[in-house]
């Protein structure tokens, strides 16, 4: 690749919004050249609630970005999330179609993983849903199972376990809108836990089985991955900012004391330094408001613990929390919590550690840090899945029909 390739991710969080600039080398080494961060607006639990506030917001950082980097910026890979999606396994099963000589005769092919694939992927969805990934977990040639790469192989029979992840046409339609209005193509819409997965995980914790837990601002995202390849995704529509909330409410002080207060001096356990009343300025102008640490600990506590149950109950459900034979990795901003991996092993009973990105040079100490997980994985995913075109409002489509159907609807709509 030529030095002059770039890739940018964004990040849609419900409390930030970065964007990330790379250049990759011949070499394939990605040097980070911007970074662009900004407080959130439009979006509400990974959603976009306000079109023109959620697009000034992006824009915001993207600037910054451009402004570091000293380039434009023309194709983005972006995040999805949000408790819409939705995921499900499936299977695919076709004849192997037969070569036009002996020789080639029922060698499996590229067309025929593509119409495999494409078979799995045929399954009832209501009208408001569309299929975003179609990720492929195992091939079964005849009766041999587990083969990673079927291409070569011989045989009459060809079956693909996928997993499909599914969202909200209407939330990718939003996103569409407010890359279209900043003036970028979208190159990539991502699931953010499968994005944040390439930045953290590592090929041997995806082989023993890991759970990979991406704590946002307003959604708690989840990925299972075992033998190599994911195996479950799931969104809670829980994540820091109600830890923050909470704080506010039973402490009576703003949001903005309160968010200060939990990034600052909060943590999961009973502090076991200073334990001093903390003073900040409440409601009314000029009183000063005491915090007890220990209180203040207590209340992030009880809302850790109610999204962890909410984590585990999930995995119980879908019969995974046996698969994890590495354990946990918690990344995103709520992970730097003190305690927070702490209360995981608690839980689960299970090894967990925080999954800071890596695989950046450059600027990387900026983005070494889980709450850019998600920014760092949507760089790593698109130097894997180079192929994929931008859409710029011609007949091209990113992921099949959701967007080529979405394209009639932003040209009705936007034009």
């Amino acid at each position: 690749m030529a030095v002059a390739d770039r890739l940018v991710g964004i990040d849609l969080g419900t409390t930030k919004i970065s964007a990330i600039i790379a250049e990759v080398d011949e070499e394939g080494e990605i040097q980070v050249v911007g970074v662009g961060n900004t407080q959130s607006r439009g979006m509400r639990r990974g959603v976009v609630v306000n079109i023109d506030k959620a697009t000034e917001a992006i824009g915001v950082a993207i600037n910054q970005a451009e402004q570091m980097a000293g380039i434009q910026v023309k194709d983005v890979y972006v995040g999805i999330a949000g408790d819409h999606i939705r995921s499900i396994n499936s299977r695919g099963v076709i004849a192997v179609s037969r070569g036009h000589t002996i020789s080639r005769s029922n060698v499996i092919t590229q067309n025929d993983v593509d119409r495999v694939l494409e078979a799995a992927r045929a399954v009832a969805l209501p009208m408001d849903r569309e299929v975003l990934h179609v990720l492929p977990q195992e091939f079964t040639v005849d009766d041999e199972g587990g083969i990673r790469e079927p291409i070569g192989m011989t045989g009459l029979r060809l079956e693909a376990d996928v997993h499909i992840i599914t969202g909200a046409i209407a939330s990718a339609q939003n996103i569409y809108r407010c890359i279209r209005n900043v003036g970028v193509n979208l190159r990539g819409l991502v699931l953010e836990p499968l994005a944040s997965s390439y930045a953290v995980l590592s090929e041997d914790e995806k082989e023993l089985g890991v759970a990979l837990i991406d704590l946002g601002g307003g959604t708690t995202d989840i990925a299972v991955f075992y033998d190599g390849s994911i195996r479950h995704t799931s969104v809670i529509g829980l994540g820091g900012i109600n830890v923050t909330r909470d704080i506010a409410m039973v402490q009576g002080v703003p949001i903005e004391q309160a968010e200060r207060l939990k990034v600052t001096r909060g943590g999961i356990y009973p502090p076991l330094g200073d334990t001093t009343p903390i003073p900040v300025e409440g409601p009314a102008e000029g009183k000063i408001h005491k915090v007890d640490p220990t209180e203040l600990n207590a209340i992030i506590r009880a809302r850790m613990e109610e999204i962890f149950d909410m984590v585990q109950r999930e995995l119980k459900r879908v019969d995974c929390l046996g698969l994890l034979a590495s354990g946990l990795v918690i990344t995103g901003g709520g992970s730097q919590l003190e305690g927070t991996t702490m209360l995981v092993e608690e839980t689960f009973r299970k090894s967990a550690r925080i999954g800071i990105p890596k695989g950046l040079q450059g600027l990387a100490e900026t983005v070494h840090n889980p709450a850019f997980a998600t920014g760092v994985g949507l760089i790593l995913y698109g130097l894997k899945n180079t192929d994929e075109v931008a859409l710029t409002g011609d007949d091209t489509a990113i992921f099949g029909k959701i967007l080529k159907l979405f394209r009639g609807w932003f040209d009705g709509l936007i034009n």
